[in-house]
């Protein structure tokens, strides 16, 4: 097989795509559970959708680009699951396939083709987490797009246009996702390895990624929500409070990144002990060690539970896999070791199917997917807002009113006695009052005490903790 897609010619794409749809396609089409920052996704880009403006009239620190994304997404469908299910995989295919025509062009390993692609895909494959979008998985294909933008440095000089793209690349990936701008560090150590004048063309690369947020500072600025963009975004994001840090338990991503790490420790024993003739070769090997550290901060910053982390160590473990996968003395080695390596992804992804959860110690991710609360059953199809961190009413309810994000939402109702919080609250249920309020904090009380124009129309239901609005 190995010799198979060693080969550049094009039959080996095709190959390349039947072989990643085989693996990934039946578990897509059983279904892949919706997740908990899928649903957040889903609601922020209905509220963008519906007119609401980010920061300002929807309180969610979602980096602004993937927000407009998924705003973009519900303009095509409402809550449109299977467009993110197919965009992830689109995704995942164009990251593969760029690294690979990135590594085959700069002749960073003697031999060619897709198995680059090849290894990319099947370690992506190892886990549902993969299958769905995320504002890493969108960032992360900017990051892999800038790299090439890196790299001529070494050749042709510092060039401006490259230098100044490749900043801006990451600059858009971390609009994304704000962690990504760590990736600045990799464009760091490839200025100082391959440009002439390392000083200068950082100071390129700087203007490159802040070009970005120029822009997204001068429109928030022009909206009036530049304060809210500060807040609500900024300041949670370097204060590790990062939208979408909900995903799979730490213990279970750090147990689905065992197999990508036997792959890298094997492969540094056959890296370290190759030769390299070209300099550029070390080099481009040099700044792959960096990316994987700052893969691993990028991972820290994200707290280990990021939706799509795995994808942050794909590029450094791909590369240093391409010595793994070289000729050996015993030619059949390598291509035993691939099978091995599909086996046991196929074998970690339908461990459900096959009853292997308990004996592997890996729970199902099924496990964790979103819910309905069978407390709110009654709640369907209305206009609601939760007063609290449980978002599953949401699942079958619309949100109004700008409180996502119940920690943020502490900017007014955890200051129920200063007048500019009330009076936010007031303005903010004007327009767009929900049918229902799902009371979890226990605030209606002085809700009603302080605001009650608004909330003393909300009665208690049948259901604990559940408020209905009645007009007369």
């Amino acid at each position: 097989m190995l010799r198979f897609f060693k080969s550049p010619l094009p039959t080996r794409l095709v190959m390349l795509l039947v072989l990643v749809l085989a693996v990934r396609l039946p578990l897509l089409w059983l279904g892949v559970p919706l997740t908990t920052a899928e649903l957040r996704a889903m609601l922020v880009g209905e509220r963008l959708h519906e007119g609401s403006l980010l920061y300002r009239s929807l309180y969610d620190s979602t980096a602004p680009l993937a927000a407009a994304f998924f705003g973009a997404l519900d303009f095509v469908a409402n809550r449109p699951l299977w467009l993110y299910r197919a965009l992830a995989l689109v995704l995942l295919l164009l990251q593969a396939l760029r690294l690979n025509a990135v590594l085959n062009r700069a002749d960073v390993h003697p031999e060619r083709g897709f198995v680059a692609a090849l290894t990319y895909l099947l370690l992506a494959s190892l886990t549902s987490d993969l299958d769905t979008l995320s504002p890493l998985l969108l960032g992360h294909t900017f990051i892999i797009l800038s790299l090439s933008a890196l790299l001529p440095t070494s050749r042709e000089g510092y060039d401006n246009r490259r230098l100044f793209r490749a900043g801006f690349l990451v600059g858009v990936a971390a609009l994304c996702y704000l962690p990504l701008a760590l990736f600045l560090l990799v464009g760091l150590f490839a200025v100082i390895i391959f440009a002439a004048n390392s000083f200068r063309s950082f100071l390129l690369l700087l203007c490159g990624f802040f070009f970005p947020y120029a822009v997204a500072a001068t429109f928030f600025l022009y909206s009036e929500s530049l304060p809210d963009f500060v807040r609500f975004h900024l300041q949670p994001s370097l204060r590790g409070m990062v939208a979408g840090a909900d995903g799979l338990p730490l213990l279970l991503q750090l147990r689905l990144l065992i197999l990508p790490g036997v792959v890298l420790l094997l492969a540094f024993a056959r890296t370290f002990t190759t030769s390299l003739g070209l300099v550029f070769q070390i080099k481009f090997q040099q700044l792959m060690l960096v990316w994987l550290l700052v893969a691993v901060l990028m991972v820290a910053a994200g707290r280990g539970i990021t939706p799509g982390t795995l994808v942050l160590v794909l590029p450094p473990v791909t590369y240093f896999s391409l010595f793994l996968w070289q000729k050996a003395r015993r030619a059949w080695l390598p291509e035993v070791f691939l099978l091995v390596i599909m086996g046991a992804i196929v074998t970690v992804r339908y461990r459900t199917m096959l009853g292997l959860e308990q004996t592997l110690q890996l729970p199902a991710e099924s496990h964790y997917a979103v819910q309905p609360n069978p407390a709110y059953a009654a709640v369907h199809g209305r206009r609601l807002l939760v007063l609290g961190n449980d978002q599953r009413a949401y699942l079958y309810n619309r949100l109004t009113t700008p409180y996502l994000d119940w920690a943020l939402a502490q900017t007014d109702f955890g200051h129920l006695d200063e007048y500019g919080a009330v009076n936010r609250i007031a303005h903010n249920f004007s327009p767009t009052p929900p049918d229902y309020i799902i009371d979890e904090a226990g605030l209606l009380p002085r809700l009603r005490y302080k605001i009650p124009a608004v909330f003393d129309q909300y009665k208690p239901t049948a259901t604990p903790r559940v408020y209905k609005r009645v007009t007369e």
